[in-house]
């Protein structure tokens, strides 16, 4: 498996489901439909002075505004461009493809999946599922330091704790499921809880 495997997969079968269920179902990005999703995408890919807003407070609106556009387009249009990056995004180009892409698709391709009824885990292989554990670790040094001390555990793949002393609450189950709850998903993630229960609907932003 290349480099760029995981984001180019996740990419196609997000693709693939936005094109089955059509423009108008829901996500779990609040107050967002599949058009506006696929939307998101496209301008994050496309439209570098869109994406700006998300450092520039002052741009924020520009952001916004242009995504709004883009939805306003034959759906058909937002996929195929979601499915064909163009070589000079920031994003998506072959060396910046799976660091930027991996995660993002992933858990973007999740917020439809989960959004849908009788939704159930996808059977990821091991090497994907680490790939989500590395990131894992990662997203929690910045979205658990305002909650530490806080561990974390991954059977098969790990224990980490943020913070020092005695942790207040401890987070078990597969990788996949951890990165999805530590992105802000908590409630349609697959993930126990021993300790401080409040961490399920604190807000993990960062």
């Amino acid at each position: 498996m290349n480099m760029t495997d995981h984001a180019r997969a996740e990419r196609r079968l997000l693709a693939d489901l936005f094109t089955e269920i059509g423009p108008d179902a829901p996500t779990c990005c609040t107050g967002w439909d599949t058009r506006d999703l696929a939307a998101h995408l496209v301008v994050r890919e496309r439209r570098p002075d869109a994406i700006a807003g998300n450092l520039i407070a002052p741009l924020a609106g520009h952001g916004e505004h242009v995504r709004k556009q883009t939805a306003t387009r034959p759906y058909d249009e937002i996929i195929a461009e979601l499915r064909t990056p163009p070589w000079w995004s920031m994003v998506s180009n072959p060396i910046t493809d799976e660091l930027a892409n991996g995660i993002e698709f992933f858990i973007h391709h999740e917020d439809v999946r989960r959004a849908q009824p009788g939704w159930e885990p996808r059977d990821l292989t091991p090497e994907h599922q680490g790939s989500l554990w590395k990131a894992a670790k990662l997203t929690s040094r910045m979205v658990l330091r305002k909650h530490k001390p806080i561990r974390v555990e991954s059977p098969g793949f790990g224990v980490f704790q943020v913070g020092d002393g005695e942790p207040s609450a401890t987070l078990t189950g597969p990788p996949a499921e951890l990165v999805l709850f530590l992105s802000g998903r908590q409630q349609h993630a697959r993930v126990d809880i021993t300790g401080d229960g409040s961490i399920r609907t604190a807000d993990l932003s960062h």
